[in-house]
């Protein structure tokens, strides 16, 4: 049996955006504070005389750069509690390492671990807490494992009848794109739990109404969202301080190529890691990038160019080619607000597959996870070309959108 669906936009959220939306301004960046900052000005009575837990990383930030834990601690909240997602705590562990529960040493708290045995919050790491807050900086892309981790942690939230809270943060790479394929519900996986395109266009705290109501985790849901922002700002539109959100995510420039580069985890090729511009750029020892440049600018994308590049990842995470010279390409965007980076990593894949010939691999599962799908992978051996392989990708955001647009909440 479904469980009850909550509400579709909390009371609080209602009166918090009323107010952003009235704040006088000099510049559209002087009132965008983020979800925590709103919580202690406006709605501490979702905290105050509770025992809190909180889901967090380094990316936990006012706009001052003052962390979320020494917020609440300041503001003499009950915190009790500290959990961490993938990469840890600090943000400073590689793609997949397994984390470890541990006690923050600082303040001398449980920090229980949302990467290691377990992805999802058990009854015995919240037992005696009263209220869970999640503040993460998200990407903006369904690969990215914050979301999933938010996620496993309101279904956890509500089996133990435990009230959530999401304090808001905007969506790096701008709110009004929705692109690539939407996930096919059989492939679901901690990158990718929900069907939801490559490039969602929603924060967190959007993702979060979504998967609570339509999806019916039924979690009581509260969404603290940021003041000030609108749909079209990407981040550094916001005047927040940016953060590298992991260790190969150091840059906007590369959160904008990820929805599209990041499909290339899943084939023997390197997306940069172990460099400092991961993600924009791919290759291998053996491709040929001058080659690969110029049939990639022949497909005349908008928004983007391709230069070849030669790179040497060190300490990559992944292990791909580390210490080797790498060859391939450079993502460059000449326009954000009409690139596809989803397009452009399927045209990437298309014709460095071509290129490669035999030296290609597939790791075969995990490229289907972060894909979504078997027919991208499949039509691509298949020979088939770039249209033929996202045509169908305009009737799956069709129905999308509709969707989505239940759970919006800026302008």
């Amino acid at each position: 049996m479904a469980r009850p669906r909550t509400p579709q936009l909390p009371l609080v959220s209602l009166v918090l955006l009323s107010l952003a939306g009235c704040a006088p301004s000099t510049t559209e960046t002087d009132n965008v504070r983020p979800g925590i900052e709103i919580l202690l000005a406006d709605s501490s009575h979702l905290v105050a005389g509770r025992r809190v837990g909180l889901i967090t990383n380094h990316t936990g930030i006012a706009h001052d750069r003052t962390h979320s834990i020494d917020l609440l601690r300041g503001h003499d909240v009950e915190l009790v509690a500290l959990f961490g997602p993938e990469h840890g705590i600090r943000g400073d562990m590689a793609e997949g390492e397994r984390v470890e529960s541990s006690v923050d040493e600082r303040t001398g708290l449980p920090v229980y671990s949302l990467y290691g045995d377990t992805l999802k919050p058990t009854a015995e790491m919240l037992a005696g807490i009263e209220v869970l807050l999640f503040d993460i900086q998200d990407i903006g892309a369904r690969y990215y494992t914050y979301v999933a981790t938010m996620a496993k942690a309101m279904q956890a939230a509500a089996e133990e009848d435990i009230p959530f809270v999401v304090l808001d943060r905007p969506n790096p790479i701008g709110g009004d794109h929705v692109q690539g394929n939407v996930l096919e519900p059989e492939h679901s996986s901690f990158v990718g739990l929900y069907p939801v395109p490559m490039r969602h266009g929603m924060t967190p705290g959007e993702l979060a109404r979504l998967f609570n109501d339509h999806f019916e985790i039924g979690a009581e849901l509260h969404v603290v969202p940021v003041a000030g922002w609108k749909r079209r700002q990407w981040f550094d539109e916001t005047g927040l301080p940016w953060l590298p959100t992991s260790p190969n995510m150091p840059s906007l420039e590369s959160a904008t190529h990820y929805p599209g580069t990041c499909l290339f985890e899943g084939t023997n090729l390197s997306e940069g890691r172990g460099t400092d511009i991961a993600f924009q750029q791919i290759g291998a020892p053996w491709l040929d990038g001058a080659a690969l440049a110029e049939r990639l600018n022949a497909y005349g994308l908008t928004g983007v160019r391709f230069e070849p590049a030669t790179f040497t990842p060190q300490g990559p995470g992944d292990q791909k080619y580390e210490h080797e010279e790498v060859h391939g390409v450079r993502f460059i965007v000449t326009d954000r607000r009409t690139y596809d980076p989803t397009v452009a990593g399927v045209a990437a894949l298309i014709e460095a597959r071509r290129l490669a010939g035999p030296q290609w691999e597939w790791n075969l599962e995990h490229f289907d996870r972060l894909a979504g799908t078997t027919r991208l992978r499949q039509g691509i051996e298949a020979g088939a070309g770039l249209q033929e392989l996202v045509s169908a990708w305009e009737s799956e955001l069709a129905a999308f959108l509709p969707l989505r647009a239940r759970y919006l909440l800026y302008e």
